[in-house]
């Protein structure tokens, strides 16, 4: 395998700080959100930014690797297309699973819209590695997975986030991104000590590192991406400096995007505090070869149908998860309620958001009242697909239901709805429908709601219960 590429400084690209990014000082390479990206048609910034020979690595968000299922073929070909088109040195993804419910629970498919937390049992690591299997297979060059930042915790884990990424790497081979703002979050939110977890993680297994900013509110820390990087997330990078040289090092700002000299600001602040990190025990990653990575350990044989068992008891822990998430169904036995009511609101408020973005002429529509009438919306249907998906049921809900009010809002909203979706808004009939559907689904989920539940690898079952791009 080859080595370690050596990355340097870099800041995540976005559309709305594409001229920023190209006019930054000492900016060695960039990372562009893979489904943002057409691999025929990539934006004009990033094919400079190519040609004046910065590196650009693809960062996957839906793939969903910690989920039940296993890896979607067609998002894997798609991210392997963008790193292609790219050539990059490698992509990343996440450890996540951003959807659930389907087949394995014969329960309606949710979308989080948001990357959310696997339970560190066995049960979870044994999926989450063959996933990551199956997606090394289908990528061309190298993967590195990032650890996420969670206002829950799932009840009865059985490992720490630092030996969980551990095993994970020794079974696997695959690459770490770590997202030293993410071990600040889940320090706060969870309690986790972020001194064990960087002892215990294997950091020469390290491709990169994320920086972030966030914001605390009434003891919950919320990973905006949307604020400065804080002083107790540049501490965490500190200690990771103090035992290892990440070969790169990138900053994140997804929202709320300042002038180029605060980001350039910013950028300083990271240089300045991996050059004061003490050097004395440190190992240079980049000098590492990924053979001197602990090389993947053979699958442990298994009884015929156990990984198909985990996936099946993992498919109800996160089913049950997500729709009391996203469609209000019973809290599972051993979660925080008031966590739960947090994380389910923060995804809302999401949707709200990104669907504002993805269609604008929806709250130009709505004006005011864009954001109350999509949480009323978002508290009684789950995403079905992607946030433009969402866009078109949230305009076609209002329409059914005679909305807005004002004729000429209306007229406008049906315009825009019939552009995108179909010759006119649904007829009664499909209403009707609809609505059938919707009632068997919540029937189904009662039903499955009424039996035992344990977390995965229980002596129970779990009741039955996307993506961000």
């Amino acid at each position: 395998m080859n080595e370690t590429p050596r990355l340097g400084i870099g800041i995540g690209w976005r559309p709305e700080i594409a001229g920023a990014v190209e006019e930054l000082p000492g900016v060695d390479w960039v990372e562009a959100v893979a489904e943002n990206l057409c691999s025929g048609h990539l934006p004009e910034s990033l094919v400079r930014l190519r040609e004046r020979g910065v590196t650009v690595v693809p960062h996957g968000v839906s793939l969903g690797l910690g989920g039940a299922d296993r890896p979607d073929p067609r998002r894997l070909a798609d991210l392997a297309e963008r790193a292609e088109a790219l050539g990059s040195p490698l992509v990343t993804e996440h450890i996540a699973f951003v959807r659930a419910g389907g087949e394995r629970t014969a329960s309606p498919a949710l979308e989080a819209g948001h990357l959310l937390p696997v339970p560190r049992t066995r049960d979870a690591l044994r999926v989450l590695c063959e996933n990551v299997r199956i997606a090394q297979d289908a990528l061309p060059v190298p993967l590195a997975v990032e650890n996420i930042a969670a206002l829950i915790s799932w009840p009865d884990e059985e490992m720490s986030e630092g030996r969980f990424l551990a095993e994970l790497v020794e079974r696997t081979g695959v690459r770490l991104l770590i997202d030293v703002a993410n071990l600040h979050t889940n320090h706060v939110n969870r309690g986790e000590d972020r001194a064990r977890a960087l002892d215990e993680l294997p950091v020469e297994a390290i491709a990169y590192v994320h920086v972030a900013g966030g914001i605390e509110r009434d003891g919950v820390w919320h990973d905006t991406h949307a604020h400065p990087v804080t002083r107790p997330v540049l501490d965490v990078l500190a200690e990771l400096r103090s035992r290892v040289a990440p070969p790169g090092v990138l900053l994140e700002r997804d929202d709320d995007f300042p002038p180029a000299a605060e980001l350039a600001g910013e950028l300083t602040l990271i240089r300045e505090t991996l050059r004061a990190g003490d050097p004395a025990p440190v190992r240079d990653s980049a000098t590492v070869r990924s053979s001197s990575v602990r090389s993947p350990a053979p699958a442990a044989e298994e009884p015929s149908g156990a990984g198909e068992a985990a996936r099946q008891r993992l498919a109800l822990a996160e089913t049950a998860l997500l729709s009391a998430l996203v469609a209000g169904t019973p809290v599972p036995e051993g979660f925080d309620r008031r966590r739960l009511g947090v994380q389910s609101r923060a995804l809302a408020a999401k949707r709200a958001g990104v669907v504002a973005k993805v269609a604008p002429e929806l709250p130009g529509i709505l004006g005011d009242g864009f954001r109350p009438a999509f949480l009323a919306y978002a508290a009684r249907r789950p995403m079905r697909g992607g946030y433009r998906r969402d866009a078109l049921d949230f305009a076609e809900a209002l329409l059914t239901e005679g909305r807005p009010g004002d004729p000429a809002a209306r007229r406008r909203l049906a315009l825009w709805w019939r552009e995108r979706a179909a010759a006119r808004p649904p007829r009664r009939p499909v209403r009707l429908a609809r609505a059938a559907r919707a009632a068997l689904a919540q029937g189904l989920t009662r039903v499955a709601h009424s039996r035992p539940f344990r977390t995965p690898g229980g002596a129970r079952e779990w009741p039955r219960g996307a993506s961000g791009s």
